[in-house]
């Protein structure tokens, strides 16, 4: 017995089966999204995982040879060198599409032609440390980009999965039984109609026959009485 009450008629049955095709095509292409953006996030997951590794990295290093020049260098001259920086940035937010879903892509470019110049201080009271820590910062600030690109992706594709993953399991574990379960009901009420006709129609054809065969009886009867 189905859940919900639904007319026995055929074309409630044929409307039942037109959708059932179409769950059953749209329940395919689902799983294959799904599938793919699956692998997409791991990919994207192992990317992420390279990326940390080099932004910790760098970042060790440059707060380190930071914490060796705060050491060698009065910290009145430490401020002073780095009071007016040399570059600045400007960052552009792109969008890319990933299985329908928008991922942010990130671009900066520097003020300065050359990226590489970043000292904003002469190197006649600095320490070589401080140097050092520039030149750690200014690598590692594109994979420090690059690593909140891919971290904002590894979010949107997740809860794109996430939500992929319901119309799923909504297709697969309710919508598609409850309709196979409407067509079998369906049928089976219109079978048992066609069968309790084919039974009425058997007994008229019965009562007609017998009808007729006492008809005839009858006529023949009075056909033999009007000869006697």
């Amino acid at each position: 017995m189905p859940k919900n009450a639904v007319t026995p008629t055929r074309m409630v049955l044929n409307q039942l089966k037109t959708r059932l095709k179409t769950a059953a095509r749209g329940h395919k292409l689902l799983k294959d999204k799904r599938d793919e953006l699956m692998r997409q996030f791991m990919d994207v997951v192992r990317r992420n995982k390279v990326l940390r590794t080099q932004v910790e990295a760098g970042l060790t290093e440059a707060f380190g040879a930071m914490t060796v020049a705060g050491a060698v260098m009065r910290p009145e001259l430490l401020a002073q060198a780095l009071m007016y920086p040399r570059q600045s940035v400007s960052l552009d937010l792109n969008y890319q599409n990933i299985m329908s879903v928008n991922v942010p892509r990130y671009t900066f470019t520097t003020s300065e032609a050359d990226p590489t110049d970043i000292y904003p201080y002469g190197f006649a009271q600095t320490s070589g440390e401080l140097d050092r820590a520039m030149q750690s910062l200014s690598r590692v600030f594109a994979d420090m980009l690059e690593l909140a690109q891919v971290e904002k992706t590894m979010q949107l594709l997740a809860e794109e999965i996430e939500k992929t993953r319901r119309r799923v399991n909504a297709l697969e574990y309710v919508m598609i039984p409850e309709m196979e379960e409407n067509i079998k009901y369906i049928s089976m009420k219109l079978s048992e109609n066609e069968n309790a006709t084919k039974v009425r129609l058997m007994k008229v054809k019965d009562m007609v026959l017998k009808q007729a065969i006492e008809q005839r009886r009858a006529s023949e009867g009075r056909r033999t009485e009007n000869l006697g």
